[in-house]
């Protein structure tokens, strides 16, 4: 919208500078061939660099800039251009009168500065400042922002993730996103209108919580208005704030990816994080120390997970095979829990040796006494 209103006073500033300088005295006593020369240049020229800012794609570049840098750059071309103007005049012996050059030089300084104005404002805050090779590069302070789309709203664990510090970034919910979960929590189906509800509640606890930071963000991005769909919009929306895109939608993630967006998937983040442990599955441990309840022995693993055995106290300083029963994840760590179910294989043939030795005495036969005596 503020490009289409820039090429209207582009427009009205042309025209009315043009009708000024031919209207004016010296051109119309001049004659009518300098009046239709005046219109035509300057049309020309104007039709020429509105077509040329129209129809050239959109360029990335990479440095901060703004509207009065552009003016300043257009300004300085057309100081340049008033001078090839001049010598132009004088070399090929044109004899334009002076009010007739000087309407050029301002047509030219209008064009000029409409260009690179138009430039600025289409690539927004990514110019690239080009000085024979040499090229300075955008620098981005602080942390970048975090996009949550729609189903990371619903979904709620990011609350959870930047409340433990997961994440120190700011997180940013596009106006778009907002209109979205509007949308579904007032859609007819009764699943998708609890999800909505779902999201728009989760998102007010957020907005309330006063250690996570998150705002809604009204911005309207041309690149962004341009293309149909949210999540279009949210991979242009996260490309054109630098910011890192947070989902847990598979396709928008291989979109993103595809588009060269960072993006952060909850489910594949909650995939690292779990417990790698399943119930059934065996596992070689080490009793280190009996546990509090009986028969339970202390374990350890390479990361420091804690192995509680069932069965396990009498066997301090084994190796156990162990199946897995459960496992437990809390603040303090992963615990998991298991009953012995064998020896590990350098354990078994000490054990093996051991029961061999312990049947090796013989039991006399001597009545009770003797009995005793072999139990002891």
């Amino acid at each position: 919208m503020l490009l289409w209103i820039f090429r209207a006073i582009f427009w009205l500033v042309l025209i009315g500078t043009l009708f000024v300088a031919a209207t004016s005295d010296p051109i119309t006593k001049a004659g009518a061939h300098n009046f239709a020369a005046l219109i035509v240049v300057g049309l020309g020229m104007a039709v020429f660099v509105f077509l040329l800012e129209v129809l050239t794609p959109k360029r990335k570049f990479a440095a901060v800039a703004g509207v009065f840098f552009g003016l300043l750059v257009g300004l300085l071309i057309s100081l340049v251009l008033a001078a090839v103007v001049d010598m132009v005049n004088e070399s090929y012996k044109i004899n334009m009168i002076p009010a007739m050059a000087q309407a050029i030089k301002w047509l030219l300084g209008i064009c000029v500065c409409y260009v690179t104005i138009s430039i600025v404002i289409r690539t927004k805050d990514d110019v690239r400042f080009v000085i024979p090779y040499v090229e300075f590069a955008k620098q981005t302070k602080g942390a970048r922002p975090l996009i949550l789309d729609t189903s990371a709203v619903i979904d709620g664990r990011i609350a959870g993730l930047y409340q433990n510090k997961l994440f120190d970034a700011p997180l940013v919910v596009p106006r778009f996103v907002l209109n979205e979960l509007q949308f579904i929590a007032d859609s007819a189906d009764r699943l998708k209108r609890q999800r909505g509800r779902r999201g728009l509640d989760i998102l007010n606890q957020m907005q309330s919580d006063p250690s996570i930071d998150i705002s809604i963000d009204d911005t309207m991005l041309e690149e962004v208005e341009e293309v149909k769909g949210v999540d279009q919009k949210l991979v242009m929306f996260a490309r054109a704030s630098h910011g890192r895109l947070a989902t847990t939608d598979y396709n928008l993630t291989k979109v993103a990816q595809v588009r060269e967006v960072d993006v952060v998937n909850i489910n594949d983040l909650a995939s690292v994080l779990k417990v790698v442990a399943l119930p059934g599955e065996m596992m070689q441990v080490k009793i280190i120390k009996p546990g509090e309840e009986a028969e339970q022995g202390i374990g350890y693993l390479d990361d420091g997970t804690m192995v509680v055995v069932e069965g396990g106290r009498n066997k301090i300083g084994r190796d156990l095979l162990i199946s897995i029963t459960s496992s437990l994840q809390t603040s303090a760590g992963k615990m998991i829990f298991g009953k012995f179910e064998g020896f590990a294989q350098q354990d078994s043939g000490d054990e093996a040796g051991g029961r061999v030795g312990r049947r090796r005495p013989p039991v006399r036969r001597n009545g009770g006494g003797g009995s005793a005596r072999g139990r002891q």
